[in-house]
């Protein structure tokens, strides 16, 4: 499993409104096989630190590093839109991702995951017959049916309904559990947040303002003692002035 580091990431956008800096001088780490959610306001620089991480964004100054059992780690994105791919079926955008593998391993690992997302009997529709949620679920199975060593998650679970967005988590907690992945999860929705990660750390203007331990068994829901005291904490914070870092405990 990897550890992912991120030391003194700057990262400035010029454009005809201004400058935007969505990272300044930005340090934090990621566990290794943990889920770790980055939540912030819209602006606040969490989709650009997923982007640098992916190497899909270089930064100005600073440093990712990928601390692990081996030099290069297996890294797959969940992005805001789907990003599949219109030609192929809902089976084949899936079993994209595990090509390389032999037939019969393909047709088990994409089974498995058509019924994790609830879409067995879409596994032959194209992507314009689905709607936004549910090509947001392939994209999601896509992105796991690798197992890879780690996962970005870029308001993953954002397009889907409110029954279908608890199944799939479940389900995703469930995966992980069996095959441990280093997850990065980005979102604006602090319960989320807090049903999914280990640790929560705010973004605000480019900085790491606020890190919050979160210390739930898994599975979690709306029952477990002390959840949604800690979600509602941390959503009181949004609407009180912070100074430099600070750690919740």
């Amino acid at each position: 499993m990897f550890e992912i580091v991120c030391s003194q990431l700057t990262k400035t956008f010029v454009s005809a409104s201004g400058t935007v800096t969505p990272a300044h001088n930005l340090s934090l780490s990621f566990a290794a096989g943990a889920i770790s959610a980055v939540i912030g306001e819209s602006g606040c620089g969490k989709t650009t630190l997923l982007r640098m991480i992916a190497g899909l964004e270089k930064p100005e100054s600073g440093t990712v590093t990928f601390k692990g059992e081996r030099k290069t780690p297996s890294l797959s994105v969940v992005f805001q839109e789907p990003r599949l791919f219109p030609w192929l079926t809902v089976e084949e955008n899936i079993a994209l991702a595990v090509r390389h593998e032999p037939h019969s391993v393909q047709k088990e690992k994409t089974g498995r995951m058509l019924e994790m997302i609830g879409l067995t009997q879409s596994a032959r529709a194209k992507p314009r017959e689905l709607s936004g949620g549910m090509a947001q679920r392939v994209s999601l199975a896509r992105a796991l049916v690798s197992e890879p060593d780690i996962l970005l998650m870029d308001e993953a679970f954002s397009a889907l309904d409110a029954l279908t967005r608890t199944r799939v988590r479940n389900e995703f907690i469930r995966l992980w559990q069996a095959h441990p992945m280093t997850v990065v999860l980005v979102t604006h929705d602090v319960l989320e947040a807090t049903l999914l990660a280990s640790h929560i750390t705010r973004l605000s203007e480019g900085r790491a303002i606020t890190a919050y331990p979160v210390s739930f068994s898994y599975p979690r829901n709306l029952a477990t003692p002390g959840l949604s005291a800690l979600s509602e904490s941390i959503l009181n914070d949004f609407f009180t002035d912070v100074g430099p870092t600070k750690n919740e405990t």
